[in-house]
Order: structure tokens, then C-alpha cells, then sequence
């Protein structure tokens, strides 16, 4: 069996010059019910990791980046039910939430976070970690140019 490729996605967004992080609640019946999380999804065989984290932003929330861009980091856990240790890429998107967002059955509400709050949410330690990292780059102005990935 191929091992499955995984993306996560962190959405934020500057107000009042404080980073925000969009969190997604897992509908039930669903993997991970009840969790607070970022987007995550699995790669199409057609597509690139990060043209599935951008499929997976507009599938679930019909939203469109201002800006993306790879973390240079990655999300890894051990998934005992496959014997499978995952290495997933992480993204972060900027986004406007003005016009709103549109939820899929995935999820059954959201809510915009402090990064400093994240473990009030997010019950994944390499989650927790990835959010105050994406916040500190953010934060610092240290995003290379290296990592922006071009919108179409």
C-alpha cells in the first residue's frame, strides 16, 4: 500500500497588528471529532503538496490567500493504527475573513485564536509548536522569499 501524502495549512490573519489563527472544529463522524485543528488533507496523485494545501483552503473554507508560503518545518507523529510515521509540510496562508467563510461538513464551527492560546484549542504538541512558529516568523518579519510559493 503507498503511503498516504499529507499537507496541514495554518490560516491567519493581522488585527491590530496581532496575529490570529484560524482554528476549525472536527464535525462528528468525522476523523479527529471533536478536535480543534488546522486544515490538513491528504495530496491527489496529480498534485503537488502545495496545490493540495490551496485546494484544501478553497474546499473547505472558500476562502483565497493573500500571501503563501511554506514553513520551514514539518508536523511528524507516529500513527499506530498503520504503523506509520508521517512527515507532513506545513503552509501558511494569510487570509481575509471579511467576506466570510464558508464551512464544508468537515467542520462544524471555527474560531480565530491568539497564538499564545493555542494549547487552550489544539490538542497536538507538534500543532502547538507549528502555530507559535508560524507566529514568530510572522511576527519578526523573517519569512524568506525562498518561501513564498506564487499564487496562480
Amino acid at each position: 500500500m503507498a503511503k498516504k501524502k499529507l499537507i496541514d495549512l495554518y490560516l491567519y490573519r493581522i488585527k491590530n497588528n496581532n496575529v490570529e489563527f484560524l482554528l476549525f472544529k472536527r464535525s462528528s463522524g468525522k476523523i479527529y471529532e471533536g478536535q480543534w485543528r488546522m486544515i490538513g488533507g491528504k495530496v491527489k496523485p496529480d498534485e503537488t503538496r502545495w496545490q493540495a494545501a490551496l485546494r484544501e483552503l478553497k474546499e473547505e473554507t472558500g476562502l483565497k490567500p493573500l500571501h503563501f508560503w511554506t514553513v520551514p518545518s514539518i508536523n511528524q507523529f507516529y500513527e499506530q493504527s498503520s504503523d506509520t510515521i508521517h512527515s507532513i509540510p506545513v503552509f501558511a496562508a494569510e487570509i481575509d475573513a471579511s467576506p466570510g467563510i464558508s464551512l464544508d461538513d468537515e467542520h462544524s464551527e471555527y474560531r480565530w485564536i491568539n497564538p499564545d492560546n493555542a494549547s487552550d484549542f489544539i490538542q497536538w504538541p507538534e500543532q502547538i509548536r507549528l502555530i507559535k512558529l508560524t507566529s514568530q516568523l510572522i511576527n519578526t518579519n523573517r519569512i524568506l522569499e525562498d518561501w513564498r510559493v506564487p499564487l496562480p
